[in-house]
């Protein structure tokens, strides 16, 4: 260094052009580059809107467009961030929705629906959630002396939770059949297997994934579908609700969330990334994974714009004394309120 010092030798910067330097305007484009980045992820998650969501039965192929959309980005797309609650059931679903602890609710009860908003509930209809009745399933264990439905009088018989579907289908079942048998709320198909399989329940249900794989093993036996009630085959069974101030405070939000979920509808009937998402997240081998989709669930009994059987809903919802009376055209126009329209 100079006597006078304060700077590098002579020849310092020449000889280190293509070192020290350098290496030095890499470290700050490197430090721009990973600022910028963090910046603008911040921003990113900034920027997303985030809905509440309550879903009945974690796990049902219906009910995994949420959890499958977020895992492959379709929901942030959409400038979406989803916060998921699991339920019971339907009925923990809407009371979830009614009391304001989440934004939107999936996978509730039509006649439950029908009930909450004729008592004053402040409830709206967003989108199908599904249509038909024959995913849903009542089993026996192999060993039992009930052979169909017809033998279930006097015996109990499992449902998830009041005012779902399930609550529905075994209340018509009962009519259909025309025996007396009594009813018992046993949450989710995972506690309802566990009832089932102790003698704690007679008659267990479920939906797939869940006893696809009993089923082929032998451990089970189906002995009732939805679908044997007439009038729910064709019948929006299932909607995807919220609430009139929630719709009014978000409608922009939900409106985005139905694009996106039917987006993820497509992926998930489309792209075998999917059912391999699926399958990892539910652990059930991809041959389950996919029979659960194939077998049960038809791509046309999903689609969000669909409604249909709303008349017979409503006779049935009289009928199992849910509600009154049938709701007028200008109650339904309040109640039904699909972003997307509807097709039937």
């Amino acid at each position: 260094m100079p006597a006078g010092g304060g700077g590098p030798p002579a020849g310092f910067w020449a000889t280190n052009q293509t070192g020290g330097m350098t290496m030095r305007r890499t470290f700050l484009k490197v430090c721009l580059v990973l600022a910028s980045t963090l910046s603008g992820g911040t921003a990113m998650a900034q920027e997303l809107d985030m809905l509440r969501l309550a879903i009945g039965q974690r796990g049902n192929w219906e009910n995994s467009p949420a959890e499958l959309g977020q895992q492959a980005g379709i929901f942030a797309k959409h400038g979406l961030k989803l916060d998921i609650l699991y339920t019971q059931g339907g009925g923990e679903t809407m009371q979830a929705v009614i009391s304001g602890s989440v934004d939107i609710g999936v996978g509730v009860g039509t006649s439950g629906i029908l009930s909450a908003f004729s008592k004053g509930a402040p409830v709206r209809a967003i989108a199908n959630s599904t249509t038909g009745a024959n995913d849903l399933f009542w089993y026996v264990s192999a060993d039992s002396p009930v052979q169909s439905f017809k033998d279930a009088g006097d015996k109990t018989v499992a449902f998830s939770s009041n005012g779902s579907s399930t609550n529905t289908m075994v209340l018509g079942l009962m009519q259909e059949f025309g025996i007396e048998a009594e009813p018992v709320a046993t949450g989710s198909p995972a506690s309802t297997w566990t009832q089932a399989m102790s003698g704690q329940v007679d008659i267990g249900w479920s939906a797939p994934p869940r006893g696809v794989q009993e089923l082929q093993d032998g451990k089970i036996r189906v002995i009732a579908r939805g679908s044997d009630v007439p009038s729910l085959r064709n019948q929006t069974v299932r909607l995807m609700i919220t609430s009139a101030s929630v719709l009014e405070a978000k409608e922009d939000e939900i409106k985005r969330y139905v694009e996106a979920y039917a987006e993820t509808l497509d992926y998930m009937y489309s792209d075998p990334k999917a059912v391999e998402a699926y399958a990892k997240w539910v652990e059930v081998p991809v041959e389950v994974a996919e029979k659960t989709r194939d077998d049960f669930y038809p791509k046309e009994n999903l689609r969000i714009d669909r409604l249909s059987g709303m008349d017979d809903a409503m006779a049935d919802a009289v009928r199992l004394k849910f509600i009154p009376k049938v709701l007028t055209e200008a109650q339904l126009d309040e109640l039904i309120q699909y972003p997307a329209g509807h097709s039937e």
